[in-house]
């Protein structure tokens, strides 16, 4: 699975989304068999640590990472005072399907599949955004998710879904379990003992990030 010494292409990118300019990093390497654009959750950013690693993992094993804000820097500072807008999950879910039919105009990506990896809110928008891209959205990966916000668009979900939460993270595991019972496509939930919501935890990260290029490689793999 994992292409040691690949080269990867590093690239910033700027997407126009109506009236407003989101900036992203896109990976991508060489041998790419697909593309995950990643949807971070509550007060994150495109410079989130965790989905940094996890994009660097995802790379490595051939698989192209789009780490973008769903949220202008003047809309980050907003919602810093009110937590406003990382619950406006159809307003994040909307550009998150902009930015993905973006990513499929671009001649480089021709051909690649697209998938999602949401964290915290930003599941609960990949979801629905999934929901709206049915024929697109190969598979989804959740982070600590809140598939729930979702609310009825879970049950029009068609792509692969993999919901990977921390054991002492009793309310979420409990979410994503309601969430899953309510959705009808291939779908999984993955347990990680002794990790908190932020898997801070020695050897957490590094799980979720195995459980994830897993689930995508298995899924962009299939014809």
């Amino acid at each position: 699975m994992t292409h040691i010494g690949q080269a990867i292409e590093h690239l910033p990118v700027t997407v126009r989304v109506g009236s407003v300019d989101l900036d992203g990093y896109l990976s991508l390497p060489t041998a790419a068999t697909g593309v995950v654009i990643f949807a971070h959750g509550s007060g994150s950013s495109r410079h989130s640590p965790r989905n940094r690693y996890v994009a660097d993992v995802l790379n490595e094993a051939a698989l192209g990472t789009l780490l973008i804000d769903l949220l202008t820097a003047d809309e980050q500072e907003v919602d810093l005072q009110t937590s406003q807008l990382r619950f406006d999950i159809p307003f994040l879910a909307n550009r998150l399907v902009v930015i993905t039919h973006w990513l499929r105009e671009q001649p480089q990506l021709a051909g690649l599949k697209v998938g999602y990896f949401g964290a915290s809110t930003g599941a609960g928008a990949a979801l629905v955004a999934a929901a709206k891209l049915p024929r697109i959205v190969q598979a989804v990966v959740s982070r600590g998710g809140r598939p729930d916000l979702a609310a009825d668009a879970l049950e029009r979900v068609e792509a692969p879904t993999l919901a990977i939460v921390g054991g002492n993270d009793h309310v979420v595991l409990e979410l994503n379990r309601q969430a899953l019972a309510r959705m009808h496509c291939v779908k999984a939930l993955e347990v990680i003992a002794g990790a908190s919501h932020l898997f801070e935890e020695r050897g957490a990260l590094e799980e979720v990030a195995k459980l994830a290029r897993a689930w995508f490689y298995e899924e962009f793999s299939n014809p």
